[in-house]
């Protein structure tokens, strides 16, 4: 015992870890919607300000949390056994969920932008969100091309799936990149004339930083996840989604 290695003694399980990091993830949409509902005057769908504010919630609750859980699928140990095509449909599912609140969270503030003749994509945070977009769409079709349709060959999965792994660790650190920028310059803009400027740390300036920490404590708890050895889905000779689908096509 004395000489056991201190990460091995600072092991947990996966269970506490995915109730806390689930807690974590609806603790940053919570905290999300409640600064744009007290502090920038709600939501509407109007084209005014409070159009914008679906942005940072839908972008928080797609692009980070829900990307988050999809990426963890395979991180269950439930899924380690059995048919891969239930998991592979959740996995799927809950990217394209995160996707389309994506696209959402983006209409949203084009349309802020365009109602108020504010320019689009000037600014780093714009093009790194954009960026980032296009990338998650890019590794969606590019999964769902390699690992559901029932004719894609062995090959090319095998080929392709270190690929997927790490682009879905890098789309990830690059969403949390654009959140907490889209925060960060949110707050530029707003405490400013007129208000308590952001330098001198006003109580939205605190609450608004203290979620970008958040945001970007469960970021690195799920790339911390995935990359953790004895979570990995270890291989096995489980029936394959892609013989499921060729049975049942």
């Amino acid at each position: 015992r004395c000489h056991q290695h201190p990460v091995a003694m600072l092991d947990i399980s996966f269970t506490p870890f995915c109730a806390f990091l689930g807690s974590l993830g609806l603790l940053c949409v919570a905290l999300v919607g409640a600064w744009c509902q007290h502090w920038r005057g709600g939501f509407s769908l109007d084209g005014g300000s409070r159009t914008f504010n679906w942005h940072p919630v839908l972008m928080v609750t797609g692009l980070v949390v829900l990307y988050g859980a999809a990426a963890l699928v395979y991180r269950v140990p439930n899924t380690w056994s059995g048919p891969k095509l239930p998991w592979k449909l959740l996995h799927g599912g809950l990217a394209l969920g995160a996707f389309v609140l994506t696209v959402l969270g983006l209409a949203a503030v084009f349309r802020f932008h365009n109602s108020n003749g504010t320019p689009n994509m000037y600014s780093l945070h714009s093009w790194m969100g954009l960026a980032t977009v296009l990338l998650f769409s890019c590794q969606w079709v590019a999964g769902f091309g390699a690992f559901l349709l029932p004719w894609a060959p062995s090959w090319l999965r095998q080929l392709y799936k270190p690929i997927h792994v790490f682009f879905g660790s890098t789309i990830l650190m690059l969403s949390m990149a654009s959140c907490v920028s889209g925060i960060n310059e949110k707050l530029f803009f707003s405490l400013k004339n007129g208000t308590t400027q952001y330098k001198l740390l006003p109580a939205e300036a605190v609450f608004a930083n203290t979620l970008g920490i958040l945001i970007l404590l469960f970021g690195v708890l799920v790339v911390g996840a995935l990359a953790k050895p004895s979570w990995k889905r270890p291989d096995s000779d489980s029936l394959d989604s892609r013989q499921v689908l060729g049975t049942h096509w």
